[in-house]
């Protein structure tokens, strides 16, 4: 019997529904939401906003399809892609820290799933739920390569995927990948220094673009208030 397919494929395009799906599946064990879901939440949330703009709004007709337009890319934002930029920077954080451990298990003479057992086991942390989701995997019967592959499909960092990677050729060639987890190590702990530097280099601006906001103006009324009730009194 031919399974009947959901309704977002009757009014989106297969490719659509594939980049979304290959967003969300970047949440990785901790998805909170299927992609039919996401896409549904999108349309008919955003339906029900042209209708309630459309119907109540002064100049409902004109802001209606302004604001849908608006509400649609806000909840792909606020659901994907904010949070997929805030889990990315909390595994690059975590990255270090799992990484050394699992170098220092392979160091003591472990094999690569070995060590990936023994850093899940000694780690708890967002990164190490995703190994220890690999290792359910290698235990179900897939490889460790395949398995390793297959992760790097719920992982947003590029940084980790190229460590990911370079775990999959030493699995399959049988290659030492200890001197390449000690170069990915001193990598990590620049791009953590660079990020903290990068974050330094911001305040001046936010603090700028604070005192626009709020001191300014405040400046100048307390400069002109005077003169605006004299006026207003006069």
């Amino acid at each position: 019997m031919k399974q009947k397919k959901s309704f977002i494929y009757r009014i989106y395009r297969e490719k659509d529904i594939k980049k979304i799906d290959d967003k969300i599946n970047l949440f990785g064990v901790s998805k909170k939401f299927t992609t039919e879901y996401f896409m549904n939440f999108r349309l008919y949330s955003s339906m029900i906003v042209f209708l309630l703009i459309f119907v109540f709004a002064n100049f409902g007709a004109l802001l209606a399809p302004i604001i849908t337009v608006l509400w649609y890319v806000l909840v792909g934002y606020t659901m994907i892609d904010k949070p997929l930029k805030k889990r990315e920077r909390k595994l690059d954080n975590e990255a270090y820290y799992y990484f050394e451990v699992l170098t220092l298990a392979l160091e003591s003479g472990r094999n690569l799933e070995n060590a990936i057992k023994m850093a899940c086991k000694y780690i708890d942390s967002e990164i190490s739920d995703e190994f220890k989701e690999t290792i359910k995997q290698v235990n179900f019967g897939k490889s460790l390569t395949e398995s390793l592959s297959l992760m790097s499909y719920r992982i947003p960092s590029l940084t980790i995927n190229n460590i990911i990677l370079n775990m999959e050729q030493s699995n399959l060639f049988g290659n030492s990948i200890i001197e390449t987890m000690y170069n990915q190590l001193d990598f990590l702990k620049d791009k953590q220094v660079m990020d903290i530097k990068s974050q330094i280099n911001k305040i001046p601006n936010k603090i700028s673009i604070f005192s626009v906001l709020f001191f300014i103006p405040l400046i100048l009324l307390i400069i002109l208030g005077p003169v605006l009730i004299e006026f207003i009194l006069g």
